[in-house]
């Protein structure tokens, strides 16, 4: 195995130009975090399946933080019976259905959305509204999910850069459908 490629990143936002040159074992890293993060999210959401019948409204009306931003949303959702119902069957399939993507890297970029959007929605039922809670594992998560949306962590190791690859009427798929660059990768 060879470590002597030279890989570099670079992103000019804002006027703000970052660039550095990351170890050759960079991609390894990246496929090793998407197989954790999916593996986390597929057992979490098995568990759901397994285990006691999963009731999202026990987190809602207890879990969350009275001076959280969305404990009164939160309050408001454990109340309506029907949306609950929904809930309870959404929350885990999507756990599981984002940990099959990542660990097979396909649809990473999608995939790393709804996990950042499900611990950003932990998060604010927990946040105490001390600063210290920026350093929540919840929001931490967050970010690493947006981390692989960013390396387009699927193309490294991973389905979508066979996805992304198929033609379809003489073109490769994302330039024929350019929008699902922002799904893949």
């Amino acid at each position: 195995m060879s470590t002597t490629t030279q890989n570099r990143l670079e992103s000019r936002y804002g006027g703000i130009t970052l660039e550095g040159y990351p170890h050759a074992l960079t991609a390894w890293f990246v496929v090793a975090l998407r197989f954790v993060m999916g593996g986390m999210m597929l057992f979490a959401g098995i568990s759901k399946f397994t285990g006691e019948p999963f009731d999202a409204s026990g987190f809602l009306v207890h879990g969350v933080d009275p001076v959280s931003p969305v404990s009164g949303l939160y309050a408001a959702m454990a109340s309506n019976a029907a949306l609950m119902e929904v809930t309870n069957v959404v929350i885990p399939t999507t756990q599981v259905l984002i940990g099959v993507a990542l660990i097979f890297g396909g649809f990473v970029r999608l995939a790393a959305l709804g996990g950042t959007l499900q611990m950003l929605a932990f998060y604010l039922g927990g946040w105490e509204g001390e600063f210290l809670a920026l350093f929540d594992s919840t929001l931490i998560y967050a970010f690493v999910f947006m981390a692989i949306a960013a390396f387009g962590a699927g193309r490294i190791l991973g389905a979508d850069k066979y996805i992304e690859g198929l033609e379809v009427g003489g073109q490769k798929l994302v330039e024929r459908y350019p929008p699902l660059r922002y799904l893949l990768g």
